[in-house]
């Protein structure tokens, strides 16, 4: 019986691990799937929105980006205070996270408005490749980290050295992610 148990806990590990591995570090491939017939994203300036052809899913103002105050500095966050992160194999206004990839870092959905500490001029969508619309911060494309639960949670912090958390400037902030995050502490 242990050693089924021990097996289940040693793929969900390896499962994870590939999945990591196959949206962050080295090589030019990254996770990214071919872009679309279309030509790939299209983008809108900082500072406006625009929305897919279907529209988008909750309210008509959209998602609030503002900031908060955590170990690594003051970094963006949505509206129910979790982390957002840059991809930096991204292009300005272009996603290149497809496929498996969307598994752990899912996209911010547009449009978005500034809150507090964010900077208004600097928000702005990209047009993914699959026809929906995500929020753009200076330029760079935002993401989550799945294995973030809660407000605070800065756990895909410097992940394959690509992802991480993004100053009100909209730069990457590339400090080591505080233990207390990672391990279930509140990270404020």
């Amino acid at each position: 019986m242990r050693t089924h148990i021990g097996l289940r806990a040693t793929a969900a590990g390896l499962f994870t691990v590939a999945l990591l591995a196959g949206c962050g570090g080295g090589g030019t491939g990254s996770g990214s799937a071919t872009e679309s017939a279309t030509g790939g994203a299209t983008t809108s300036q900082p500072g406006t929105a625009t929305t897919s052809p279907g529209g988008q899913p909750g309210t008509a103002s959209g998602e609030e980006i503002s900031t908060a105050s955590t170990g690594l500095g003051t970094i963006l966050v949505d509206e129910d205070g979790k982390t957002l992160y840059v991809f930096t194999q991204d292009s300005p206004g272009k996603s290149t996270c497809e496929g498996q990839c969307l598994a752990m870092w899912p996209p911010v959905k547009g449009p978005a408005k500034a809150g507090s500490g964010a900077d208004a001029a600097l928000l702005g969508t990209a047009q993914r490749s699959d026809g929906s619309t995500q929020v753009t911060y200076k330029g760079a494309p935002l993401y989550y980290f799945s294995a973030d639960h809660k407000p605070g949670d800065t756990g895909g912090q410097g992940t394959g050295g690509v992802w991480w958390v993004v100053s009100p400037q909209g730069e990457p902030i590339k400090g080591k992610a505080p233990a207390a995050t990672s391990s279930g502490g509140s990270g404020y």
